[in-house]
């Protein structure tokens, strides 16, 4: 911060202060002057009528002679009258009068001949008149005029001479004035040249400069420099455009390095971008773990020219780091790093601690000791976590047969590169779980499916057989017949029960053709047991997807199925309806229907259909019911809702 002295502010407010000061006080001074001069001169004209009413005064004695005097009341009022405005006009002049202005001057002894001259009307003039005002007689007026003629104008000379004094004062005063105006005048004229100075020197002449130091910034000559004047803001406003102007110069100077070292860091990115594009594009192939981790290596091994490379996943048993895919590494070297302890050498470190580890074989503190890797000639070896979901799922390594440098970025790429490796994995990992899981469904749906048809029928027929044995034993001719009759007529049901599960679960919907397939299914029943079936379509709209409508024929075969073994039914009615919230299938039948409340446990746990429909609605998030009256057949509805339905 500039000290108060130094401040432009400062200097600007106080030249101005004294200026308005220097100008005040001329002003003042001036309007002072003009003010005397008014008083003086009020006082020369009251002088100037001091001498006319003396002569008037005369002039009235003159005629007021003892041959003229016929009214002495008349004569008396007039004088008194005369000698009163006389005294009131020469007692205001000596005193002075502010309000007027009105003021003798105070040079030239100018007041010390008021006082002569009042001392002299008090004396000689004033008791004259004063009796001749009390007592006018002609005779003593005519016998004392010649001589108060004589006083009267001895007094009158000597107004005449405070008079012309005055006069003289006022001519005086008034050069003064004049030369006052003059010197005003000139103290304007120089302070406006010294203002104009004083402003070009501290304000134009800075901003100038700079402006002309700006005009050449533009024009990059970064060698433009600013004087600094003075030590005030227009200073400060140099010192640091010069500051600025250094700065922009060693900017400028290694302005092609700074691009060359940001084009090579650009560079560096977009190849590390390439990469990872790359490698997430070959990690999205459908491929088992180990083909995954081999065309992860020889990517990951030729983009950083490593020697050899390999792969090693964490036993989570054993806590082992086991090697799975390798290249490059010589069998005497795979036969001792075959397994390593989780925390053992290098690799080991990477592992448990999760973090990437490059490790100088050749530094003597390297730590742990690498001899196995020193042995196979190796200089550089970097090991690196796979993970994911903040698991380590085992590491990867690259080896060098050159001492290199790997910076931080080449780290992070490592890293990242690792984290994309374990997410490929792990996603493998759990697509083999969810089709394992499928499968196993499926076998329990199938087991399901066997045992609520054939096992039951081939139960039924290993009942007949027994009873067949047991008439053939008792040569039971009519009772062999009828059971044989039974045992054919199980095996054709068992027969049509496989063919209709054959049917079922090789059928799929056909690409946006669910309605195709559900009319394939009734035409099949009305076949296979000579129900009447209708279907009715109603509403429109994209369809869900595919696995979710094969589900949905599955719950409907499954229904049918039920139509025909147990309904006793004449008539199957199915609807569909599609619509922005989803599809609605309905089965109803008009067969003997059952009594829901009314069954037991373990009609309900032998009756597996119903649980199977169950399960798939539940699987493609539908929702199923069923309602029954016994006479009135059976409604099985399923609602499937698109919002959780639709495909990604």
């Amino acid at each position: 911060m500039l000290p108060l002295g130094n401040s432009l502010s400062t200097k600007i407010t106080g030249i101005l202060l004294v200026f308005f000061l220097v100008a005040l006080t001329a002003i003042g001074i001036t309007l002072f002057m003009s003010w005397q001069l008014q008083g003086a001169a009020a006082a020369i004209n009251d002088a100037g009528s001091l001498r006319m009413r003396a002569y008037r005064i005369d002039q009235l004695l003159s005629r007021a002679d003892g041959r003229s005097l016929t009214e002495p009341l008349v004569f008396a009022q007039a004088l008194r009258q005369e000698l009163d405005d006389f005294q009131h006009v020469f007692d205001e002049l000596r005193q002075g009068n502010p309000e007027r202005p009105l003021f003798i001057p105070r040079d030239r002894g100018i007041p010390e001949d008021l006082e002569r001259m009042a001392a002299y009307w008090l004396s000689n003039i004033r008791p004259v008149l004063d009796t001749l005002t009390a007592e006018p007689e002609p005779g003593r007026l005519a016998k004392n005029l010649p001589e108060f003629d004589r006083t009267i104008k001895t007094f009158v000379t000597s107004i005449n001479d405070v008079v012309l004094k005055m006069e003289q004062s006022y001519a005086r005063n008034t050069d003064i004035l004049r030369a006052s105006q003059v010197s005003l005048i000139a103290l304007a004229v120089i302070g406006t040249l010294f203002l104009i100075r004083f402003f070009f020197v501290l304000v134009i002449r800075p901003v100038t400069e700079l402006q002309t130091g700006i005009k050449r910034m533009e024009q990059e000559d970064f060698n433009a420099r600013v004087p600094v004047l003075a030590k005030d803001e227009f200073g400060e406003l140099s010192d640091g455009f010069n500051r600025m102007a250094v700065h922009l110069q060693g900017l400028y100077g290694t302005l092609e390095e700074r691009v060359a070292v940001k084009t090579r860091s650009l560079e560096e990115k977009n190849r590390q971008l390439e990469i990872l594009y790359d490698m997430a594009a070959f990690l999205r192939q459908p491929q088992d773990v180990d083909a995954l981790c081999r065309g992860f290596l020889q990517r990951v091994q030729k983009m950083f020219g490593a020697a050899a490379s390999s792969a090693r996943l964490l036993d989570r048993d054993s806590r082992q780091l086991c090697m799975t895919v390798h290249a490059g590494l010589e069998e005497t070297f795979i036969d001792r790093e075959a397994t390593l302890e989780c925390g053992e050498c290098v690799c080991g470190q990477a592992a448990r601690g999760g973090i990437s580890l490059i490790c100088d074989i050749d530094r003597p503190d390297t730590t742990p000791d690498l001899g196995v890797c020193r042995r196979a000639g190796f200089k550089l070896v970097s090991a690196t976590p796979i993970g994911a979901n903040q698991q380590t799922l085992g590491i990867y390594n690259l080896y060098f047969r050159e001492a290199r440098v790997l910076g931080d970025s080449d780290r992070q790429l490592l890293e990242t590169l690792g984290q994309q490796l374990g997410i490929a994995i792990e996603n493998q990992r759990l697509h083999a779980s969810d089709r394992e899981l499928a499968v196993s469904e499926e076998r329990n749906l199938l087991a399901r499916e066997l045992h609520d048809s054939i096992a039951q029928g081939l139960a039924f027929m290993n009942l007949q057989v027994q009873m067949l044995d047991d008439a053939l034993r008792h040569s039971d001719v009519k009772q062999a017949e009828a059971t044989l009759a039974m045992l054919r007529q199980g095996v054709q049901e068992s027969y049509d029960d496989v063919r209709e599960l054959l049917v079922h679960f090789r059928t799929r919907v056909a690409k946006q053709d669910l309605a195709g397939a559900i009319g394939a299914a009734l035409r099949r029943l009305a076949d296979q047991s000579g129900i009447a079936t209708e279907l009715e379509l109603e509403g429109g709209g994209a369809p869900l997807d595919a696995e979710v409508e094969t589900q949905a024929l599955y719950i409907l075969q499954e229904a049918l199925s039920n139509v025909r073994k147990h309904a006793q039914a004449q008539s199957v009615h199915v609807a569909v309806r599609r619509g922005v919230h989803g599809l609605t299938l309905v089965v109803r039948d008009d067969g003997v229907g059952f009594d829901e409340g009314a069954r037991t446990a373990r009609e309900k746990e032998n009756h597996i259909g119903l649980q199977v429909m169950r399960e798939r609605a539940l699987r493609i998030g539908g929702k199923f019911s069923l309602s029954s009256t016994p006479g009135r057949g059976t409604e099985v509805r399923l609602e499937l809702p698109r919002i959780n339905q639709e495909p990604n």
